[in-house]
Order: structure tokens, then sequence, then C-alpha cells
């Protein structure tokens, strides 16, 4: 099995080493990742500039840095190999739960596995200026993880999050709560203005969803879906829409009028 290795924390995190060392228990891995650090870069990809891959030391793995963005490592790091069967991204230097999901970089780079038609796995732990990931003890439940979805191939998008302690697995939903984003107007040393946007959740985590279990101390497994479609709102639209199908109209081409007679050339 071929397990491509990438994040959003730059290709030097501690958390990728630690990923890639759980994966290498089930597979060939080879680590593809951006050169400098893209946390909430979300499912960013370059069309401006080319990309460029190195190779660099690390450990004992066949590692790359990509000057790109995580989905950018992922699409750079599938066509350099040529068959990829899962990607898997991180661990993340912090959740990614609820609605975190829409800008993480994290988990793009496991969503660009499931677009170019492999799988994607995506790994976060907790981390403050108090708390320090201890890679060396999740890396038991990593492996367990790694046992329980690898064999289900019709997972094609997953988002896994470890709390510090976890003392099991839970398989979740995604949470979605209301925020207060609030725009923090502030100047820097020299006088100009900046901004800061500050996030506080307005609304407490239902049980069942990945926040939930992540508070409780449950690794929380998620499945995700490309398909971003309101099924329930379509149908209720379809039900009660009075708008008209659309009718294609088609105009005969029109034709010159041809005459029986010779045209005469003038002398």
């Amino acid at each position: 099995m071929r397990i491509l290795v990438s994040n959003d924390d730059g290709v030097y995190s501690p958390g990728i080493a630690a990923l890639a060392k759980a994966a290498k228990r089930f597979g060939e891995v080879r680590i593809v990742a951006p050169d400098v650090e893209q946390s909430s870069m979300g499912h960013a990809i370059t069309s401006s500039r080319p990309l460029r891959i190195k190779r660099i030391h690390l450990d004992d793995f066949d590692a790359y840095r990509v000057n790109g963005t995580p989905a950018d490592s992922v699409a750079l790091g599938m066509h350099w190999w040529g068959h990829v069967d899962v990607v898997v991204s991180g661990i993340n230097l912090g959740l990614n739960l609820g609605n975190s999901c829409w800008h993480s970089g994290t988990l793009a780079a496991a969503k660009q596995a499931a677009l170019l038609g492999s799988r994607g796995i995506a790994f976060s732990t907790n981390v403050s200026d108090s708390l320090e990931p201890d890679f060396t003890a999740l890396q038991s439940y990593v492996v367990r993880v790694f046992e329980l979805l690898l064999p289900i191939k019709t997972l094609s998008l997953v988002n896994v999050n470890l709390p510090a302690k976890p003392k099991g697995i839970r398989w979740t939903r995604q949470s979605v709560r209301q925020y207060d984003g609030r725009v923090v107007a502030d100047k820097d040393p020299a006088g100009r203005p900046i901004f800061w946007f500050t996030v506080t959740p307005l609304e407490g985590a239902a049980e069942g969803t990945d926040r939930w279990a992540v508070d409780h101390g449950w690794v929380s497994i998620t499945p995700l879906r490309l398909d971003l479609t309101d099924e329930a709102d379509l149908a209720r639209a379809l039900a009660v829409s009075n708008t008209p199908p659309m009718k294609l109209s088609r105009k005969k081409p029109q034709t010159r009028r041809s005459s029986s007679k010779p045209s005469r050339r003038k002398k």
C-alpha cells in the first residue's frame, strides 16, 4: 500500500513525523508537504505561478517540500508518485472540529486526495500555550485509527481529532455551531490601523458531535463527503417551485433564396 503523508503545518512539523511513523506500519510511505506553515489556508491552490518540489532529509523517510499549499502538495505528490492508495494529513497542531473544517488546510490536503479519486484521512490534536502534544502517547491511538479505517475502502474522506489523553474512539458527526465573529480594531507600533478577527462559540456542542466527543476525552472519527448539496432543502424547493422547466428555442437556420435565373455580370 502506498501512503502519502502531508500537512499544513509545514514539512518540518513534529506532527508529520509522528504520523509518518504510524503509517509506516501499513505500507510504503512518502512525505510531500508545504515548505512553510500554511495553517487555515483551506483548499487554496496555486495557479498563477509554477511549483517547485525539493527532496529533504527527514528521519528515514522519502520526503519532499513544496513551495505551495497543502492541496498543491498532495496534487503534486500524487502526480510525482504515480499511484497513491491513501493520503493522510497531519497530525495537525490544533484541533479541526465543527466549522473549522471549512478553512482547515489539514482537511484540505485529505480532501484533495478524495477529489483526485484516492482516499484522504486528516488527523489533528489539541495544542495551546500550556499544552504541547505528546505524540508518543498518541501513537497507539493513531495506529488504532489506521487499523479501523484502512480496510473500509468506501470511506473516501475522514476527519480524525485526538484529545490529549484519549479514553477510546467514537464515530461522530460534524458540530455546526453559531459563532460570534467580531472584528477588533487596533493599531500597530507605528500607529497604523490593524484588525483582529475573534471567534467565540455561541452554542454548546451537541452529544454525538466531534466537538462533544473530544471535550469528553474521545477520539473523534467523522466521515465527510465532497457533495455539499442540502438534499432536504433541495427536495422542498423542488416540491414548491412554480418555475416552469426551461425550453430550448430551436430556431430554423435562415437560408438564402436561390434564383432559378443565372446571374448576369455587368461588363
